[in-house]
């Protein structure tokens, strides 16, 4: 695993051995990147279900203005703040564990980090079955829309095992997936004036 261009370009970052964290290939980091373009620069990026970082290294390295990395299990956050640390970005992140179906998404001591143009939401596939009104992953993407946590135009970039049915609040819109290997990467946008 590695970060594929700018700044950072070429340099290999540590990862949890086995599907523990279910590291995106290098291959897919980047058709998705290439796909998003330009729409990462200078942007305060969240990575929600980071793992060990990949995506969101992936966006500093293209330009981000900053990431926050949310991720609970101890050894994926061990590593990620390995990655960070190894390439020299503690300045522009912030390595937060928290668990993402409690958390307010309002990370303390970072104002200029928030609120995020570009979030990375990338829960274990299981979560995803539960992904309906009323559930705690439901409710964290309607907290993920508050005007405090998140701008007017935030785009939203949630991967999911190929075909699954799940349903998102309103606010987010799907305008576009990408389809990969086994899997979905569907692209949102937040909808002005329904965030909570």
């Amino acid at each position: 695993m590695r970060i594929i261009a700018g700044k950072y370009r070429r340099r290999k970052l540590h990862v949890n051995p086995g599907q523990t964290t279910r590291p995106i290939t290098d291959f897919v980091k980047e058709v998705l990147f290439e796909w998003l373009g330009e729409t990462v620069q200078e942007k305060r990026v969240a990575d929600i279900y980071a793992g060990t970082g990949s995506l969101g290294l992936e966006a500093l390295s293209r330009g981000a203005s900053s990431v926050v990395f949310m991720e609970q299990d101890r050894k994926a956050h061990e590593l990620l703040k390995r990655n960070v640390e190894s390439i020299g970005a503690e300045d522009k992140t912030l390595c937060w564990k928290t668990n993402a179906l409690l958390s307010s998404f309002r990370p303390k001591n970072v104002p200029e980090f928030v609120p995020f143009d570009l979030v990375f939401f990338d829960p274990p596939y299981k979560m995803l079955d539960d992904l309906k009104p009323g559930s705690r992953l439901y409710e964290s993407l309607e907290r993920l829309a508050r005007e405090t946590v998140s701008s007017d135009d935030c785009h939203l970039i949630l991967r999911a095992p190929r075909d699954a049915e799940f349903e998102c609040p309103s606010v987010w819109e799907k305008y576009d997936l990408l389809q990969k290997s086994s899997m979905d990467i569907h692209f949102m946008k937040k909808q002005a004036g329904q965030n909570s």
